[in-house]
C-alpha cells in the first residue's frame, strides 16, 4: 500500500514557475514508477510526466516537453514536478500516481495508487 500527498500548487502568472512535490509512504516506494497527471475542469485526466523506479527513464506529454521536469528522491520517498514557463492551458488539478510495475507508463489505468491532487492555476 502506498499513500501519496501532493503539495506545491497555487496561482501563478503565465511564464512563471512552480514545483510540485509528492510525498509517498511505504517502504517499497523505490520499486514503483511514478507519474503526474492533470485534470482540467470538464476534461478527462491526462498524462503529464512519468519516471521509472530508478529514475533512469522519463516520459513527457508533448504539451509539456521542454518546460516540465519530473524527478524523484528515493531516499526521501519524494517525487517532484518542476514546471517552468507555465501557460494558462496548464491550469488543472495535478495528481501524483504510483505504478507497481515499476516502468514509466503513460497510461492512466496502469497506475495503482493516486493522491488527492493539488490545484495549479495560471493567469494570463
Amino acid at each position: 500500500q502506498v499513500q501519496l500527498v501532493e503539495s506545491g500548487g497555487g496561482l501563478v502568472q503565465a511564464g512563471g514557475s512552480l514545483r510540485l512535490s509528492c510525498a509517498a509512504s511505504g517502504r517499497t516506494f523505490s520499486s514503483y514508477a511514478m507519474g503526474w497527471f492533470r485534470q482540467a475542469a470538464g476534461k478527462e485526466r491526462e498524462f503529464v510526466a512519468a519516471i521509472s523506479w530508478g529514475g533512469s527513464n522519463t516520459y513527457y506529454a508533448d504539451s509539456v516537453k521542454g518546460r516540465f521536469t519530473i524527478s524523484r528522491d528515493n531516499a526521501k520517498n519524494m517525487v517532484y514536478l518542476q514546471m517552468n514557463n507555465l501557460k494558462p492551458e496548464d491550469t488543472a488539478a495535478y495528481y501524483c500516481a504510483a505504478d507497481q510495475a515499476g516502468w514509466a507508463s503513460t497510461v492512466r489505468d496502469d497506475y495503482d495508487y493516486w493522491g488527492q491532487g493539488t490545484q495549479v492555476t495560471v493567469s494570463s
